[in-house]
Parts: C-alpha cells; structure tokens; sequence
C-alpha cells in the first residue's frame, strides 16, 4: 500500500522503455490530464511532473522500478512526488482484462494508471531507502556476468588442454575453480615447461595455495605427463595462450570475491535484514 494514498489527485501511470517511456495521467475522478510519449530525459521529466503537480498531489507508478525504471523513480523523488510500482503479475492479470486492445505502450500506461487509481491494495511502494535494493540488483546482475565470463574462459582452458594434452586436461581441469591451479598454468604453461620443472617443484608451487593438496596433484599430473610422449601441432601457441587466460580467469575470481563482499555488507545494512 502506498503511504498518504487518499491524499493523491493525479495518478500517472509510466510504462518504461529503453528509448522513451509513456505516461498516462488521470485524476481521481478519472479525467485523462496527459497522455504522451516521455523522453528518458531528467530535464523534460522534471517539467511534465511539475505540471501535474499544479493539480495536487502526484503519485507516479512505474511497472519496472529498477534497471530502465530507476530514472523516472529518481526525477519522481527528487521532485517529491510520491512513487509505487506495479508488480509484473499484477500487471499481466490486469492486462489480461483489456485482451481485445492491441498492446501498445500507452495502453499499458492507461493500465497502469488506472490501476493506480482504483486497485490502491495492487500496487507496491518504493522508498528511498530501496536504494541498496538498486544497488544489490546491479551488483547481481555484474556477478551474473562475471560468472558468465568465468565460464566461456575455463572452457576455452579445458579446450586447449584437451586439443594439446588429454590426459593432462583431465587432471588439470577439474581443478580450474582453485587458485593454486591457475597460478601453476601462469608459471608452467605447458606440458614441455610441466615436464621440466619436475614433480617436486609442481608440488612446491602448488602446495603454497593448496597445501593439502598440493603434492598429490603434482603427482597426478606427472603420470599424465607421462601417458603422452608426441607434441601436438599448436602446442607452443596453446603454451602463449594459456598463461594469459589463467590470469584473466584469476583476476575474475578475484572480481567476484571483491563484488561477494560489498553484497554482504549491503544486505547486512538493509532493515530486512535478520541481523539489523
């Protein structure tokens, strides 16, 4: 429910777009005061929402209040105009009432409007302190890509170890998602360098980041090493590549570890929290 709601006289329903967003306007008794195309502009928005203010109080109602949403909700409250948006499935059951109209934006603006001004209990309000709310989603969705980013390059790792070297990618991949691993690729990029260096120093290098493992794995990989005596056409290329895609596979872990802790302390501050 929307704090002060029996005190608003101007209901504006916004449906949002990436380019230009659309705003319905209507009084409490129905009457449409605007109807028009709004450009994603702070400037223009601003002037349409100082308008309807001269009409009494406003509240603006938005389908998406985050990512394309966030900047008519910030002019909105910026401008003092109370603010609400109106769930997804709300919406879409509303919608399902007007099924014989095509689907426009200034439709879904009127039936945001509408439902602003006569389902008061449908719509959900948005504070100011919803601003870590932002802030979680946008922080989510970067973890979303970095996780997506982690992905395609461990598989480009376990592609190339498994064109050069398939004995050694089967001891070598598994272990990607550990850091010990990625440093030893850095150090060692190749079975010719793995080969060189020997069992011992593996398992010194490896051991600094993955004590309890360390030696074995060295062991491990020494027998696969062993298990293929001919080099594989691109195995010098594979040994320039692998390196630096360990690197950046490392440098996202890290990402995401830095992205982990700023989430934590945001949902930890937030008054939702169980801990607050």
């Amino acid at each position: 429910m929307i704090e002060n709601y029996d005190s608003v006289d101007v209901f504006v329903g916004v449906d949002v777009g990436k380019g230009e967003h659309h705003a319905v306007a209507l009084t409490r008794a129905g009457k449409v005061v605007l109807d028009k195309a709004l450009p994603n502009d702070e400037a223009k928005m601003r002037a349409v929402l100082k308008k309807l203010k001269q009409h009494g109080t406003v509240l603006v109602v938005v389908d998406q209040p985050a990512t394309i949403g966030a900047l008519p909700i910030a002019v909105a409250q910026a401008e003092e105009v109370l603010v609400g948006y109106l769930p997804g499935l709300a919406m879409r059951r509303i919608a399902d009432l007007h099924a014989g109209e095509a689907k426009t934006d200034a439709r879904d603006a009127a039936i945001i409007a509408q439902a602003a001004r006569t389902l008061p209990h449908a719509l959900r309000s948005i504070q100011l302190a919803d601003e870590s709310i932002a802030e979680l989603s946008m922080l989510c969705g970067f973890d979303d890509d970095i996780l997506q980013q982690m992905t395609a390059t461990s598989n480009r790792i376990r592609g190339l170890l498994t064109q050069i070297h398939p004995a050694l990618e089967r001891v070598v991949g598994p272990h990607l998602d550990h850091p010990a691993m990625l440093d030893l690729l850095q150090r060692y990029p190749s079975p010719a360098a793995m080969k060189s260096a020997g069992t011992s120093r593996i398992a010194t290098r490896l051991s600094k980041l993955a004590p309890r493992m360390g030696r074995r794995l060295a062991e491990e990989i020494t027998q696969a090493l062993s298990e293929q005596t001919v080099v594989v056409v691109g195995t010098n290329a594979a040994a320039t590549v692998l390196p630096r895609l360990a690197e950046q596979l490392a440098a996202l872990r890290r990402q995401r570890s830095e992205i982990a802790v700023v989430v934590e302390e945001l949902v930890e501050a937030h008054p939702l929290s169980p801990d607050s």
